[in-house]
């Protein structure tokens, strides 16, 4: 019979050095997709916030269709339910950065005017594209 001792049983695991090629291609893998994945996320924010824009400014031509005056803020586009919450700013990660633009013509002699004519983004920065986020 053959006797099992601690040093003639087969030693399991692996090496260091199989560890360490392990190790590296996981590193390369990471190293190629991490940028594009980087990339793909601003490339969705942009998106949204694109997005975002057209259905606000959507709400306001609404709202101005149905009235006869623009809103005098956000908060009533939500409150007359022309929008069911107000977004938010996928750059900033914030509702209360987006800017109102006022009518540029002088309708107070119109009756109510209202003080918001267009909505922009509060965020700084440029898009990919170069341009600024708040000429949007």
């Amino acid at each position: 019979m053959l006797k099992r001792t601690l040093f003639t049983s087969p030693k399991r695991g692996f090496t260091l050095v199989e560890l360490m090629v392990v190790m590296a291609i996981i590193a390369l893998l990471l190293a190629l997709a991490l940028p594009r994945y980087f990339n793909h996320l601003e490339s969705s924010r942009e998106t949204i916030l694109k997005q975002d824009l057209v259905v606000m400014r959507d709400a306001i031509d609404k709202f101005h269709g149905d009235r006869g005056r623009y809103p005098n803020s956000l908060d009533e586009l939500v409150s007359e339910r022309y929008l069911r919450a107000l977004p938010v700013d996928p750059i900033t990660e914030r509702s209360d950065t987006w800017q109102v633009v006022a009518p540029a013509f002088d309708e107070a002699d119109a009756g109510e005017a209202g003080e918001l004519y267009d909505v922009k983004s509060g965020a700084p920065g440029t898009a990919r594209d170069g341009s600024a986020y708040a000429d949007w």
